[in-house]
């Protein structure tokens, strides 16, 4: 059986791993293609009594991951990188030189447990070797003794890593508190908003939304928390780019979301955003708002719609 064969299944899950690391789906991508050269190039020196080929990969997968992480800034949302806004009418500049965090396109990679985005952004701030202590222990349920050899350390010292770095990731929201996109309930709730998305109708919006709901729209570096605020800012959306919208219903990260479409002066609706949404007791706590155009080809979905 030719080698690169028996790498190929773990692909996908590799991508997830390298995501949590990196924060971005394409240098993810580039990571794992690395990591199945790197083992093609040294299969000869696999040794199976050592180690399974899975865990070999992600040894590889992690070198890779450290190496791309050296003397670069993290991945960041908004709300990771100051106070909200209270002026819902500031100048929405995107900052390019910021890496923001990618969204994760579901049906293009295999979803392993909890991609959340908070979480994920949550990660981005850990020292990278803390993060890949924590991915590789608690995510992927390595033992402390195969991630010691997979980053060449003592087991004392991983179970270090990992104690600091569930520590630092305290106050996330538990989640068994956040619904799943199959939920019937969340399935409602993300209904009623893309309705009242397209109907322009803010009071509807705001009525499914929490108390304290937090909205932010990468690449712009604001952010907004309050309902009041966030009815707001919907009123100047809908000043701004008119009221006639389309709303295709998708996941990321394991999170309901929709893609919005906002009408042109040529005919239909172009891509416009990818909006991620975390769902509490019924509930749009988090609304995460993508206006990266790229987004529509990372997710195989079109970026235009014709009227």
């Amino acid at each position: 059986m030719r080698v690169s064969t028996e790498f190929e299944p773990y692909r996908g899950e590799l991508v997830a791993y390298c995501y949590r690391m990196l924060g971005s789906v394409h240098e993810a991508e580039d990571v794992v293609q690395e990591t199945m050269l790197r083992a093609w190039r040294s299969r000869d020196r696999y040794d199976s009594t050592r180690a399974s080929v899975r865990t070999w990969l992600y040894r590889i997968a992690t070198n890779a991951c450290l190496t791309a992480l050296e003397g670069r800034a993290r991945r960041a949302l908004p709300s990771g990188l100051g106070q909200p806004s209270d002026d819902t009418g500031a100048e929405l500049r995107p900052a390019l030189d910021i890496p923001w965090l990618q969204p994760y396109p579901d049906t293009r990679f295999e979803i392993t447990t909890d991609l959340r985005l908070a979480l994920v952004a949550a990660m981005q701030v850990l020292p990278a070797r803390q993060r890949a202590v924590l991915i590789l222990r608690e995510v992927l349920e390595f033992s402390a003794a195969e991630v010691a050899r997979q980053l060449e350390t003592t087991v004392p010292a991983v179970n270090s890593a990992l104690q600091r770095a569930r520590a630092a990731l305290t106050g996330l929201p538990a989640p068994e508190r956040i619904s799943e996109p199959d939920d019937p309930r969340v399935r409602e709730v993300i209904h009623r908003y893309a309705q009242a998305f397209e109907a322009a109708d803010v009071p509807a919006l705001v009525r499914l939304v929490t108390a304290d709901a937090i909205m932010e729209m990468p690449p712009v570096p604001l952010w907004y928390r309050g309902s009041a605020d966030y009815g707001r800012f919907m009123e100047r959306v809908y000043a701004m780019r008119g009221t006639d919208w389309r709303m295709r219903h998708l996941t990321a990260n394991g999170q309901p979301a929709l893609a919005a479409y906002a009408s042109v002066p040529s005919g239909g609706h172009e891509f416009h955003s990818l909006q991620v949404f975390t769902v509490i007791d019924g509930l749009v706590a988090v609304n995460v708002v993508f206006t990266d155009p790229a987004l529509a080809k990372l997710f195989e979905i079109p970026e235009h719609l014709p009227g």
